[in-house]
């Protein structure tokens, strides 16, 4: 079974930044497509980023459109989510899910189809 972990996060005032982690054990991660989910107190969780198998393909929310970047580096079995200019608003528990594809260049901003969910790292943004 994939196992995925989220490292990285932490308080950061506004403006800063942060790069999550997502590293994977179990299979490789070469077979799925990775997105990055978020949930912040007393709301839905709510898709943030995905990056396709071939990681050609990303997506992301209007939110955080021209800030935040996804990227995967199959090599070391990790996808990488890098945050700049940091908002209040940011603050939430982020999530890394992967499902298995055979489409190289798409990935889905659908929460069901993830198969296989991290524990989540916490993001806090203020001064």
């Amino acid at each position: 079974q994939l196992q995925l972990v989220e490292s990285g996060g932490g308080l950061v005032q506004p403006g800063g930044s942060l790069r999550l982690s997502c590293a994977a054990s179990g299979f490789t991660l070469d077979y799925y497509a990775i997105g990055w989910f978020r949930q912040a107190p007393g709301k839905e969780r709510e898709g943030v980023s995905c990056i396709s198998k071939s990681g050609g393909s990303t997506y992301y929310a209007d939110s955080v459109k021209g800030r935040f970047t996804i990227s995967r580096d199959n090599a070391k079995n990790t996808v990488y989510l890098q945050m700049n200019s940091l908002k209040p608003e940011d603050t939430a528990i982020y999530y890394c899910a992967a499902y298995r594809t055979t489409i190289q260049t798409i990935c889905s901003r659908s929460r069901g189809l993830y198969d296989d969910w991290g524990q989540g790292t916490q993001v806090t943004v203020s001064s």
